[in-house]
């Protein structure tokens, strides 16, 4: 059996990738940094080494590496046979994945379709790829079976990064919608299939993403260069413990959760990102901003459903505008989202970044954030 990841970087080998492993697929890892794939085609195997709670380290094996790039014949070919094609590359990569992805499907001679599943940090990746590929190809589709998935796993900067080893954390969650797949799912290891996966997506992405871009906006506002520096300011921690209180309102709003259920998730994910292992940079965890700024996700989206319940989300107001003001020099998203912050109106920067009408109940209280920002 054969399983295709896209991306062969630490989350790829240390989170999907290594569940692929375990589940007994050979992985083809599909990636275009050519140091990389060499490294994995020149090591017999490597280890994912877990902290934290009921930690083990795993030794990896049957993989392999293709560069997709200079080696598309390859890469093709290995997308043709495969039983299983993930990624984990960043949801504003998969549209640069698609024509390869579509050029292999309509390459398969199996009429068993692929299983395609985008492990994003995004809400219904797997429909954004698909909805690209169909542009493209329209024809392949019934090549494969697209199902959206919830992925949960801190995978922090590596202290070697030489080493193919990864450190991650032990928690993991892999959540697979099952509507599209049928009666007779692959067997995954750790994933559970759900018949609903929006809650889920929306649980995850509204307290741990949530939770943890509140200390790299808020920490960087106030000093800090990592996580860890930014729990440790008194200012930053009141902040984080508004936040989830507020994400959590929001969805037993959305959702009806239990709220002792939520209670207990939202100790488990201060747990989980107060971890000194998981320990990571302001910089990488709260790199393109205006994504998070965006409707639909970890600020906007659970904003949105307070304001539209008649709340004001407070907390989560503080961190959309030390979002509005985060500074990186290496990251072009962030000097495009201060040019449309600079050129735009403020109406016109929260409809356009924000995805919010003026006749949204949170607008109001935007256009007070964006133009302190201003």
């Amino acid at each position: 059996m054969i399983a295709v990841h896209f991306g062969a970087g630490n989350i790829g080998r240390g989170f999907i990738g290594c569940l692929l492993e375990k589940s007994g697929y050979e992985v083809v890892f599909l990636d275009v940094n050519e140091s990389l794939v060499n490294e994995l085609n020149r090591q017999a195997s490597y280890q994912v080494i877990e902290t934290g709670e009921g930690a083990e380290t795993y030794t990896v094996r049957n993989f392999r590496a293709i560069n997709s790039k200079s080696n598309k014949l390859e890469a093709l070919a290995a997308i043709a046979k495969a039983e299983i094609i993930t990624a984990s590359v960043g949801v504003n990569v998969l549209k640069f994945l698609a024509p390869l992805m579509a050029e292999g499907l309509a390459m398969r001679e199996s009429s068993t379709p692929a299983l395609v599943m985008a492990c994003e940090n995004s809400i219904n990746a797997t429909s954004m790829l698909r909805a690209e590929i169909e542009s493209i190809a329209p024809t392949v589709l019934h090549r494969a079976v697209f199902a959206n998935t919830a992925v949960d796993r801190i995978v922090p900067i590596q202290k070697d990064s030489s080493s193919l080893d990864v450190v991650v954390e032990s928690f993991f969650e892999w959540l697979i919608d099952s509507s599209p797949i049928g009666a007779n799912p692959p067997k995954l290891e750790g994933a559970r299939y759900v018949s609903d996966l929006q809650p889920y997506i929306e649980r995850k992405l509204f307290t741990v993403n949530t939770g943890h871009v509140a200390l790299a906006f808020c920490g960087q506002a106030l000093g800090a260069e990592t996580i860890l520096e930014a729990s440790q300011i008194p200012e930053v921690f009141e902040i984080l413990n508004g936040v989830l209180a507020e994400t959590s309102r929001a969805l037993i709003l959305r959702h009806n959760f239990d709220v002792a259920l939520q209670e207990k998730y939202v100790a488990k994910t201060l747990g989980r990102l107060l971890n000194p292992d998981m320990n990571d940079t302001v910089l990488r965890v709260g790199r393109e901003p205006s994504r998070k700024l965006s409707r639909n996700d970890r600020l906007i989206g659970p904003a949105a459903i307070l304001a539209e319940a008649g709340v004001e989300p407070k907390f989560l107001l503080k961190v959309v505008g030390a979002g509005l003001n985060f500074k990186d020099d290496t990251d072009p998203k962030v000097a495009e989202l201060r040019g449309k912050l600079e050129s735009l109106a403020t109406e016109e920067f929260i409809r356009e970044v924000m995805g919010i009408t003026p006749d949204h109940p949170l607008a109001p209280s935007l256009t007070k954030c964006v133009n302190e920002a201003k």
